[in-house]
């Protein structure tokens, strides 16, 4: 796979490597330079976070949107990808 066929890794496993990098910047042991390579891979975690998010809660508006706040679906759901 070339980087940009890259798998984006799933909300669990980039919120596991993002507390990695926060670990490792906060312990001091990494150069100024490895700090600001970490809180650029850890901002494009952030980014795939929100997108799987806001997946995520259209995937909610659309099985909640229902009369009297019952559970009610509408149409095909969306794919999560």
């Amino acid at each position: 796979m070339s980087a940009k066929q890259e798998k984006k890794p799933s909300f669990e496993e980039a919120i596991e490597k993002l507390e990695q990098i926060v670990s490792g910047i906060e312990s001091g042991e990494v150069s100024l330079e490895e700090s600001i390579e970490k809180y650029a891979e850890g901002m494009k975690l952030i980014k795939s976070c929100r997108e799987i998010l806001d997946k995520a809660e259209n995937k909610i508006k659309v099985l909640s949107e229902g009369e009297n706040g019952k559970l009610q679906t509408k149409g095909e759901l969306p794919e999560m990808e």
